[in-house]
């Protein structure tokens, strides 16, 4: 009896060994605690660069109980995300917010209830227009609308998170809910507010804690999929041009650069369009540069295996999370100069021609981009340019003063708040 109770013992060990895998070593760590308390919850970058100084590009952290593996540099996350995309294509654990979404809408649904509700945005979003001339309208339609609100600043000191969120998210309104709302709507105000200070909760830490089996085209699932895209198409892009600003003024000289390659292609009397871009390399580039500095998503959202999964000599069992730390991707000295600081020049050839590079990854990569990717872009030219024609930003502090250090760094990269003033051109 006493050696059947050791063995069944030692078959439940082996079971659990094996569904475990072998996972890439990792910092010690604690019952139920894991290791959250060697992690900076004010900046998770640092405390994860800290990490793979000791263990390497692929490593495991456990947030409570859970293990976490963390992919760390452009070659890690592009081994992961692009050369197995397949199977590092699952959303992970997000217990920030579980709680609200269960699991449903767009960027957090797994396996075919994702395939569906991924195939039904696509098509949806381009009846609506997206990648249309439509749409461009839209987008400049409402830069007018912001340079507006600007004008009527009359050059006093003004934060600018409410302009930016106001304007962006109008434009999924549009697309999303058929109208826009005008900038005083006090419900449209509130709702803007929540999605802000919702995005500083999931950005200073690492958060808090009825399916229908037949068909993903349910009420809940659909509503959480429209509150999706319009979180991700008011949020991202309104904080990328809110910090873009902000690092505009503190680098003048490229900013007079822009101006002059705005006045130069598009003139003071027209809007600019989407097809100005390829005649003006440089103000793509600091566009570029700008989503490259700050990714404003530094951990994209986490992934996980949807199958036992070979990687780098370990074995990764199905289901387990994957942190791909985008921000080292984007630091990387392999593939930008001078990672650390702001420079357009990693976006220029040596004629001054734009040029791409496969480690840029704003929007992450692989199966699981984020499908507001052309919108996004669209969005970030239309608006950076319209404003420039027409506005200079002045800091209310001397430009050496700016720090560009991010408020938050967890789920999202959260800009310092700052005023400015807007004078015309």
């Amino acid at each position: 009896m006493t050696i059947a109770l050791v063995v069944l013992f030692l078959s439940v060990i082996l079971l659990r060994q094996k569904r475990k895998g072998k996972l890439p070593p990792g910092p010690r760590a604690l019952p139920v605690l894991g290791n959250l308390h060697q992690l900076d919850t004010k900046d998770l970058v640092k405390s994860l660069k800290k990490l793979s100084n000791i263990y390497g590009p692929v490593f495991t952290i456990h947030l409570g109980p859970q293990p976490n593996v963390v992919l760390y540099g452009y070659k890690a996350v592009k081994e992961a995300l692009v050369e197995q995309a397949d199977s590092f294509s699952g959303r992970g654990d997000f217990p920030a917010v579980h709680r609200f979404t269960q699991g449903n809408g767009i960027a957090f649904s797994n396996g075919e209830k994702w395939k569906i509700l991924r195939r039904f945005a696509l098509v949806t979003l381009r009846n609506f227009g997206m990648g249309k001339r439509s749409v461009e309208e839209r987008i400049q339609e409402e830069a007018q609308f912001l340079l507006e609100e600007f004008r009527n600043t009359n050059k006093k000191p003004i934060d600018v998170t409410f302009f930016f969120s106001r304007a962006v998210s109008n434009v999924i309104c549009s697309i999303v809910f058929g109208k826009r709302f005008e900038y005083g709507d006090k419900k449209f105000l509130t709702l803007l507010e929540l999605i802000n200070d919702n995005f500083q909760i999931f950005s200073s830490g690492w958060g808090k804690e009825q399916g229908n089996p037949v068909s993903n085209f349910n009420m809940e699932t659909l509503v959480m999929t429209t509150l999706n895209l319009f979180f991700g198409g008011t949020e991202t892009v309104s904080t990328t041009l809110r910090y873009g600003i902000l690092i505009l003024m503190k680098y003048p000289d490229v900013t007079e650069k822009v101006h002059k390659e705005i006045d130069k292609v598009v003139g003071r009397n027209r809007c600019p369009t989407v097809e100005d871009r390829s005649k003006m390399p440089y103000t793509d580039a600091v566009i570029h540069e700008i989503q490259r500095f700050t990714s404003i998503i530094p951990l994209s959202l986490p992934h996980s295996v949807v199958c036992d999964t070979h990687f780098r000599g370990y074995m990764l069992p199905k289901g387990t999370n994957v942190i791909p730390v985008l921000t080292s991707v984007h630091g990387d000295p392999e593939k930008f100069k001078e990672p650390h600081t702001f420079n357009p020049e990693n976006f220029l050839d040596e004629q001054n021609r734009f040029k791409n590079n496969d480690a840029f990854m704003p929007f992450s990569t692989g199966k699981r981009i984020c499908l507001g990717e052309g919108l996004a872009r669209m969005e970030l030219f239309i608006f950076f340019t319209t404003l420039l024609q027409n506005l200079k930003f002045k800091p209310t502090v001397h430009p050496d003063l700016i720090d560009l250090t991010p408020k938050f760094s967890g789920v999202g990269n959260v800009p310092p708040t700052y005023q400015l003033t807007a004078v015309l051109r």
